[in-house]
């Protein structure tokens, strides 16, 4: 079972007026414990940058986002304590777990 599998997250897309020549800004709303995103929802994905392409479109975007949850870069993390715990992914998993369920707890109140 994938670490991420049964858990929803709320992404931001925003569309510069030069799209598709230029990436769209793209940041996780609801907070995801992960090595490549930071506290504030920021996404380190090569395609987003540097790497973009105006063939790109947002199912592109949203499958490379869902391929990174699954892989990690935790060579080139944004998150460090995210990527330490990964080496061990039971405990990764739990903390996961747990802090995504304080966080829908909190928005159902």
């Amino acid at each position: 079972m994938q670490v991420y599998e049964d858990l929803r997250y709320k992404l931001s897309l925003e569309f510069p007026s030069g799209y598709p020549y230029n990436a769209p800004s793209v940041k996780f709303l609801t907070p995801c414990y992960h090595p490549n995103v930071d506290l504030q929802g920021n996404i380190c994905l090569d395609i987003l940058k540097d790497k973009w392409s105006a063939l790109y479109d947002v199912r592109t975007i949203l499958l490379s986002i869902q391929s990174l949850l699954g892989e990690p870069n935790v060579e080139s993390p944004l998150n460090t304590e995210a990527a330490e715990l990964w080496k061990n992914q039971a405990a990764y998993r739990k903390y996961l777990r747990e802090s995504y369920a304080r966080h829908t707890k909190s928005q159902d109140t």
